[in-house]
């Protein structure tokens, strides 16, 4: 069975005559397979570099098109107009036999669960390359969805994956040495990728966390989980009416506006990765819904949370940071935190730096959106990434995907958006609210309890601490008395000023829980100096004896 999904796999790049394109002089070990397919795909001739690819995968099924769908967000990787033909591939597979699904539900779900259906729609709502959803109802009257992971899906994917490893490394030894592909690379993104989505449970408990971050929302709606349905193969969620984002007719038929529609989608990304470092990563239109109950101000209703992402403390902030340098225009901050980052080597050439980030951002400052190709500007920073040996983050990827997406559909709801000039007050607050001196003040109350323990404590590990240090010496090392008896009054001095100083702090922390009137801000600072005057005063007392 493996060899021969190997032929038909070799069958079909010989077709498309995709190994022409992995080697530009058209000779070599991989034009040995165009004999399987002597005369070509019928119209090849007509067909560009990205259309080749894009049928090739088409051809080959779900899993090669989800390979296409994820390779059409890497510029990096591979060409920017063969990406750009991926970016096309369609989430509308042929969908498994409702006995098919059927079987599935009924062997991850018990007796008990499934007498709680009062329906199922035997035709699919929605069929992808993984998965496949029912609408339902259940008796209590609550409408639902059920996602079912398609039979096999698995077994399929790690045969393919393996096959894929074995023609990449191929590819990778007779590759010419000009083309701008990694054939290994790409092979493992996509396999860290796709195997992320094979685990619904996993995928209900992303919905859940978006959920919960954004229960008080009026700009997003994330649907409810049934978490007593919800498996490994099947999970069970609310099911949401909408329109969706990419029906243009019917969101005008509606009265949606589009531009405040836009910003609210910029608005929900910045809030997504900078808030709560949780984001919905696979944002394209069909996982976006619209719901129509309030025109002026529509909400966003998400679906699909397989693939989410999040990034590390540091690089947020990092982000966060050079984001707003961008928007600042402040090319030489942003060359200085790359840095400082430690996104590019530390001997990296400041002042050129700064030139290469300003020919590339300069030109996109105060245009719509309709004028700018985020998967162009995505393209240069890569080719300036290689110039620079720019380490790229691998968090950083999803959020790339992510942007990639809202670009598209930004482009395609109201193209004459200033995206710089609608993002920069957007993440301002989120700075000044996440990041600001309020949100030290929530820190310092969070982890005040913590520091009254370690503040309790320090005394005594600090006596035993100095009592080690103090201990005689070995009987053959003899010091003269005078310097015994220094080395204790230190100690005990040291003792003294440790303790003077937990207990300033001990005060200073009393005095601010016992208070929770309005105004405790001022009056804590209050304690704070009343309380480091004392403290001081006593420290001087106590250098002097």
């Amino acid at each position: 069975m493996r060899l021969f999904r190997l032929i038909k796999i070799t069958h079909t790049l010989a077709a498309y005559r995709i190994p022409a394109l992995l080697n530009g002089h058209g000779f070599g070990f991989f034009n040995l397979v165009n004999v399987l397919a002597p005369f070509g795909k019928p119209g090849l001739k007509d067909m560009t570099e990205g259309e080749r690819v894009r049928g090739a995968l088409e051809d080959l099924g779900p899993i090669f098109i989800k390979l296409g769908q994820t390779l059409s967000t890497r510029p990096d990787l591979i060409p920017a107009h063969i990406a750009e033909a991926l970016g096309k591939l369609q989430d509308d597979v042929e969908p498994i036999t409702w006995q098919q699904a059927k079987t599935v539900i009924e062997n991850q779900l018990d007796n008990d669960l499934l007498k709680n259906f009062q329906h199922i729609n035997e035709q699919p709502l929605a069929s992808a390359s993984i998965a496949q959803v029912h609408a339902a109802t259940l008796n209590n009257g609550d409408e639902v969805v059920i996602k079912i992971l398609r039979p096999g899906i698995r077994r399929k994917i790690e045969r393919d994956v393996h096959l894929m490893q074995t023609l990449a490394t191929l590819a990778e030894r007779h590759l010419d040495p000009g083309v701008q592909v990694n054939p290994t690379e790409i092979v493992a993104e996509f396999e860290k990728t796709i195997f992320d989505e094979l685990d619904l449970q996993r995928e209900a408990a992303n919905a859940s966390l978006l959920g919960k971050n954004f229960r008080h929302s009026k700009d997003i709606y994330i649907p409810k989980i049934y978490w007593d349905y919800s498996k490994q193969k099947v999970m069970v969620q609310e099911r949401i009416h909408g329109i969706s984002i990419k029906d243009f007719a019917a969101l005008d038929a509606a009265g949606i506006n589009r531009e405040n529609l836009a910003k609210k989608g910029i608005k929900i990304f910045y809030t997504q990765v900078f808030r709560d470092n949780f984001f919905h990563a696979d944002m394209h239109p069909g996982n976006i819904f619209i719901n129509p109950d309030n025109p002026e101000d529509p909400q966003i209703m998400l679906l699909d949370f397989g693939i989410c992402g999040s990034l590390p403390k540091g690089h947020r902030v990092d982000l966060a940071n050079n984001f707003m340098a961008f928007f600042q225009q402040d090319y030489r901050r942003i060359a200085e935190l790359h840095i400082e980052s430690g996104w590019v080597p530390a001997d990296t050439n400041l002042e050129d730096l700064e030139s290469a980030t300003r020919t590339i951002c300069e030109p996109y400052l105060s245009r719509p959106i309709e004028e700018i190709s985020f998967g162009e500007v995505m393209l240069k920073t890569f080719q300036m990434a290689k110039r620079f040996k720019l380490i790229i983050q691998p968090e950083l990827i999803l959020l790339q995907k992510t942007l990639l997406n809202i670009e598209g559909l930004g482009r395609q709801l109201y193209p004459q958006l200033d995206v710089w000039q609608t993002s920069e007050p957007i993440l301002r607050d989120i700075m000044r609210q996440h990041y600001g001196p309020q949100n030290a003040i929530d820190k310092f109350k969070e982890n005040l309890p913590k520091w009254i323990e370690q503040a309790a404590e320090t005394p005594m590990l600090v006596h035993q601490l100095l009592s080690q240090q103090v201990k005689p010496l070995p009987r053959h090392l003899k010091f003269e008395q005078t310097a015994k008896k220094r080395l204790r009054q230190k100690a005990r001095q040291q003792q003294r000023l440790t303790t003077l100083a937990a207990g300033g702090l001990i005060a200073t922390a009393v005095l601010y829980s016992l208070d929770t009137r309005p105004g405790w801000l001022l009056d804590v600072s209050n304690a704070v100096l009343a309380s480091g005057l004392i403290t001081t005063y006593l420290l001087f007392r106590a250098l002097r004896k």
